[in-house]
């Protein structure tokens, strides 16, 4: 059976998500912004939850874990470089280390950038990377805490990955992302056919996450800065790849 993932809309504009592997039962969460929606998709679906893991420590992230836990206990996962300030963990983890739901075999990837300690779960055989405010569509997390050069190695990761990998980010800011893509590639074909998509998804009130990384690659501004295009348009076509990037977040911040 495939790994079923869920995606919950919270609060005005996070997400949560929740995988179930359905040979085991056991079923985790990716973040918790409230607890309402996600126990009640659960109750929904008869599923037992048995892991959390918390991407970084933002309220908008965590708020929701004790009242959860009331209903669900289940095993708390976070980073452990940002184990001070994370509600109490049953288990501390470090980019490399994996965690199994059923099956199926998570890997932790540190993302630092947004804030520092922030990590990324990839689960290789579902095609399914969960990024939260690291990698999101059509834009990257607000540097709150890491440089430029953090948040682009982050990236970088990310980019890696194979690219018929499902993105399932913490936001739904994809419609003000796009506005900013077109500034800085009108052009582009591929952001012109997603932009449609986009628009459409939104005047139905549907989630424009996950997406796929093939489509960042090809039109995120934030995975861009090694193209002609995109240091065209923002004048540094000689500059290094990191300086480029950081040059494209000063101007998204402004936007």
């Amino acid at each position: 059976m495939p790994l079923e993932i869920l995606t919950i809309p919270c609060l005005t504009d996070n997400y949560a998500y929740i995988a179930h592997d359905a040979d085991t039962g056991e079923t985790l969460v990716i973040d918790v912004p409230e607890a309402g929606p996600v126990m009640a998709a659960l109750t929904q679906r008869g599923w037992t939850l048995s892991h959390v893991l918390l991407t970084h420590h933002h309220a908008d992230h965590v708020d929701g874990l004790d009242p959860l836990l009331k209903v669900h206990p289940a095993k708390v996962i976070g980073a452990a470089a940002d184990v001070y300030r994370l509600p109490a963990l049953d288990l501390a983890v470090s980019e490399g280390d994996t965690i199994a739901i059923g099956g199926y075999r998570g890997e932790i990837m540190d993302v630092s950038g947004h804030t520092l300690g922030h990590i990324a779960l990839h689960f290789p055989q579902a095609q399914a990377a969960f990024t939260a405010d690291s990698l999101m569509a059509l834009g990257c997390g607000r540097l709150f805490e890491g440089s430029p050069q953090v948040m682009f190695q982050s990236l970088a990761k990310l980019a890696a990955l194979p690219p018929q990998t499902w993105v399932y980010s913490g936001h739904e800011y994809t419609a003000s992302n796009l506005k900013f893509a077109f500034s800085i590639e009108p052009d582009n074909a591929r952001l012109i056919s997603r932009g449609e998509k986009i628009t459409a998804a939104g005047k139905i009130g549907l989630p424009t996450v996950p997406e796929l990384l093939s489509e960042e690659l090809a039109t995120n501004p934030f995975l861009r800065s090694h193209t002609a295009e995109v240091r065209k348009a923002v004048g540094m076509e000689h500059a290094e790849d990191w300086q480029v990037f950081a040059k494209i977040r000063t101007l998204k911040d402004g936007f």
